[in-house]
């Protein structure tokens, strides 16, 4: 096979035809034996970057951490990682003497509060009957406020400890103790993360699950510098992969440490249930009107010469060089801008010998 490929060049360089300095004469079977492959330029795209890298996040604001919100033993887990939840859905128990002491507090607060409304209204009838100074009745009013300043925050310290509004309620006029907690989902979602096992001693606010809404999802997509002269807020951002299209949302105004990319995030408006939270993926995006038309070609169709970059276009006699400009380079295609009209084959296969050829002919690099 290689004394054939050198047999071809051979015949190349010493073919008696005209040759232009850009272009090859090549016959029918000279292409076939130096195994090069075509195919038809792809359909014109105005200002699309492809094959973009970008990972799949939730929202900030549909993240949900889920603490212990008193110390205790964790009795029971009754979700797994994966799950999907409901809102109030219960995700774990735990056995938390804290409880008990919270509540003993609020019956103790409810008490007093009882004492106080009782001694406020007899003096508010003494006073009013001109039995009593205005000022005792002015203390018992005082006395009366704040015990049920004190009764609202015991209550609410439950409340946020996890206690719903009918069990506090339930408590309260039955005067039982209970140290058995339930900690419930705060929304509908997906369980992302557990870090806790039954059995455990834990602390207060020692994170138990992170739970998340999945849809909408957001990308955060790294890109050139360069490449982001042509981007605007509001386009269209696909992920060809999964048939997953959103919007950019957010252009960043810093360059990351690393590789020195500009971040950019985008809302995932339609497909979001092909995705899943930490992947990575390629999306395009369009750029905006008016950037030229540009054609997103295989790696494999791109010669690289000293000074340029070309792509060789089928003619009726063989092929022509066109110099092209790279507009993004990806893992297995480019975005390419140059002079075509749209309806070019150009070499897909066999590049390696059609760039020889072309440095014999003119006598560059």
């Amino acid at each position: 096979m290689k004394a054939l490929f050198s047999y071809f060049l051979f015949a190349l360089c010493t073919s008696q035809a005209a040759l232009a300095a850009d272009e090859i004469t090549l016959t029918s079977k000279q292409i076939q034996a130096l195994g090069i492959g075509t195919a038809a330029l792809p359909a014109k795209q105005y200002g699309e970057l492809s094959g973009m890298p970008a990972q799949v996040v939730v929202p900030n604001n549909q993240m949900f951490i889920i603490s212990t919100p008193l110390s205790g033993m964790l009795e029971q887990i009754l979700v797994g990682i994966g799950d999907m939840v409901k809102k109030g859905q219960p995700l774990a128990r735990l056995q938390s003497p804290a409880l008990v002491e919270a509540q003993r507090g609020l019956l103790q607060a409810s008490t007093q509060a009882q004492l106080a409304k009782g001694n406020f209204a007899r003096d508010e009838q003494l006073w009013r009957d001109g039995i009593i100074a205005e000022s005792r009745y002015r203390v018992a009013q005082s006395q009366y406020m704040e015990a049920s300043a004190a009764l609202a925050e015991r209550k609410q310290m439950l409340r946020l400890s996890g206690m719903p509004e009918g069990d506090i309620a339930k408590m309260q006029s039955s005067s039982t103790l209970n140290s058995l907690l339930t900690i419930v989902s705060p929304t509908d979602g997906a369980v992302l993360e557990k870090t806790a096992s039954p059995g455990q001693r834990l602390d207060a606010a020692v994170p138990l699950f992170k739970i998340a809404r999945l849809e909408p999802l957001h990308l955060e997509i790294q890109a050139p510098l360069a490449n982001t002269r042509g981007l605007k807020v509001g386009a269209i951002v696909t992920v060809p992969e999964f048939g997953v299209q959103g919007k950019l949302i957010a252009i960043g105004r810093s360059l990351s440490g690393g590789n020195q990319a500009v971040i950019l995030r985008a809302l995932i408006q339609q497909g979001a249930e092909s995705l899943r939270p930490g992947q990575f993926v390629e999306v395009n995006i369009t750029t905006a009107p008016g950037s030229g038309a540009q054609w997103n070609v295989p790696n494999g169709a791109l010669a690289h010469t000293a000074n340029k970059t070309l792509v060789f276009v089928q003619t009726a006699k063989g092929f022509r060089a066109e110099a092209v400009t790279i507009i993004h380079e990806g893992a297995h295609n480019s975005v390419i801008s140059g002079k075509f009209e749209g309806n070019e084959k150009i070499a897909v296969h066999g590049v390696s010998a059609l760039k020889a050829s072309l440095m014999g002919i003119g006598g560059s690099e």
